[in-house]
């Protein structure tokens, strides 16, 4: 069954780890009450780096219970729900599989599916491991963010049911693979979801196609 095994809000932490702005909400812990999810965030969380994070198609951000298993398992770390910085952990869903612009029905929201989550220096150093971002990167299983098309309250143990799949069958994955590992295979598959990305991700994607495109070598 998939369902949301915690819903986390954020503590904001201060250090030299945190970058330029030196306090971060990365460090989000489970909330023991519903939590409303709006438009415009995640009632009760807190977003610092505005310039990067906290836009309308970032209104939360969901990452696999499976995944946190994972990391703690490659790392030797005991990672819990919330410590990848994540509003919604899950369980039996692939979020990262997911395709842009998938609709989903938890609680009384309904949330759509954006892109993937890229690493950061502020996410390596949180989790205190040098090299984080290019493991993570390679391992290639970022999570997903999401829009709210229907605001309404999220508790643990709420189902995720999937409301819609658009056609074009582009998985999260896949796009991160295009912009991060240089998929250039990836190409025309994953321009079949521009129109579903947000305007700013969108005009970057398919800056990342057009750039595949010209690479090719003519038959």
């Amino acid at each position: 069954m998939s369902v949301v095994s915690s819903v986390n809000l954020a503590v904001v932490r201060s250090g030299e780890w945190a970058g330029r702005l030196g306090e971060s909400g990365i460090d989000k812990r489970p909330a023991d009450a519903p939590v409303l999810f709006t438009e415009t965030g995640v009632q009760g969380d807190a977003v610092c780096d505005t310039k990067h994070h906290g836009a309308w198609y970032q209104a939360a951000y969901a990452f696999d219970g499976e995944e946190l298993a994972h990391w703690s398992a490659e790392l030797g770390k005991d990672l819990v729900a919330g410590n990848a910085g994540e509003n919604l952990t899950l369980t039996g869903v692939d979020s990262t599989s997911a395709l842009i612009g998938e609709r989903w029905a938890i609680g009384d929201a309904v949330l759509r599916v954006t892109g993937p989550r890229q690493p950061c220096r502020v996410f390596a150093g949180f989790w205190d491991v040098p090299g984080l971002v290019k493991r993570f990167t390679q391992h290639g299983r970022t999570g997903a963010y999401l829009a709210v098309e229907q605001p309404g309250e999220i508790s643990a143990g709420d189902e995720v049911r999937v409301l819609s799949q658009p056609d074009h069958g582009v998985q999260v994955a896949e796009v991160f693979a295009l912009t991060m590992h240089g998929r250039d295979d990836l190409a025309d598959h994953v321009a079949g979801c521009l129109p579903h990305l947000p305007e700013k991700w969108r005009a970057t994607v398919a800056a990342k196609i057009d750039t595949a495109r010209a690479h090719r070598t003519p038959a």
